[in-house]
């Protein structure tokens, strides 16, 4: 993933008879494809070999080198039903809606900035998307040769987010729901819906419920337990909650406001100290945990001149 924080994206290859299935793709980049081949080489197989993508959901770095390869090679790509809407938006080109998410959120300076950069870039937004050719509905269950792969709906980091679960050899191949050492972005999606914390949360919880597995994430080594991490990280939401609140108590308006008081990833680093991006997911993380805090009761918000705006009870 040149030029990305997270450095890499983890792709799992599963035996199938002659054949591969992988679950996840890459991002549709030369050096990612290139990476892919020399992985497969390693293990003594190629491109030709994949039968199948299995994707737990639709941002770039998950689902586009597979949408290439489909073009090239003619491999169906698997996605998750509840990825229609985002796709939808994706593929009619518009950011409107995420656009109009940083200014209810205050951050009308960010907002500016994606316009601008949009109003110079030279490729069209969704180029590199295509509707799959399977939509993959809760509970589904993948039968492959030696294995069956059942298809958990998880929404929060994208609505349409699932998990593959292999019971019988007890692995989670657990995309960005779960992963050992960062928090995924929650709510950068171009259909967001109204808590996507709360449905991150309550994801975590269903995941909790089934079996302990090998962890199998998107980014970051494989783990010995998935119940211990989800532990973990529905630990540090609800104490983000509490920091949350605490900034809005002391005198924070605005998702944007709150955003700038908070500290971000493990080294806590300043909000002014992020690049655009992650100012970006900074935002709309913040206006995630602020509108999970209303709906708890625990903060009153009101929307003036566009911006919503927060306050203790």
């Amino acid at each position: 993933m040149p030029g990305d924080g997270l450095r890499a994206v983890n792709v799992y290859a599963i035996e199938d008879g002659d054949g591969l299935v992988l679950v996840d793709s890459g991002w549709a980049k030369p050096e990612a494809r290139t990476a892919l081949e020399s992985a497969l080489a390693e293990l003594g197989r190629e491109l030709g070999d994949v039968r199948r993508f299995l994707v737990t959901h639709a941002h770039r770095d998950h689902y586009t080198l597979g949408v290439e390869l489909r073009r090239t090679l003619g491999v169906p790509v698997a996605l998750g039903a509840g990825e229609r809407a985002s796709l939808d938006i994706l593929l009619a080109g518009t950011h409107d809606r995420q656009l109009s998410q940083l200014d209810r959120n205050g951050a009308a300076e960010l907002a500016d900035l994606i316009r601008s950069s949009l109003d110079t870039e030279a490729e069209p937004p969704g180029e590199d998307f295509e509707r799959p050719d399977e939509w993959l509905e809760a509970d589904t269950e993948v039968t492959l040769t030696d294995r069956t792969l059942r298809v958990v709906p998880t929404p929060g980091h994208t609505r349409g987010h699932v998990v593959f679960v292999d019971e019988r050899n007890s692995l989670l191949f657990a995309g960005d729901h779960v992963l050992p050492h960062i928090t995924p972005s929650i709510g950068l999606e171009a259909a967001r819906t109204a808590l996507p914390l709360g449905d991150y949360l309550d994801s975590l919880r269903r995941v909790r419920e089934l079996p302990d597995m090998r962890l199998l994430p998107a980014h970051g080594p494989v783990t010995d337990s998935t119940h211990s991490r989800v532990d973990e990280l529905l630990a540090h939401h609800e104490q983000r909650l509490e920091d949350t609140e605490g900034v809005v108590r002391d005198g924070a308006e605005t998702a944007r406001d709150a955003a700038g008081e908070l500290g971000w990833t493990r080294r806590d680093r300043a909000f002014a100290d992020l690049d655009v991006f992650n100012r970006i997911l900074a935002v709309g993380e913040t206006g995630a945990h602020l509108d999970l805090l209303v709906a708890r009761g625990r903060l009153h918000s009101s929307i003036v001149d566009g911006v919503a705006r927060y306050r203790t009870i």
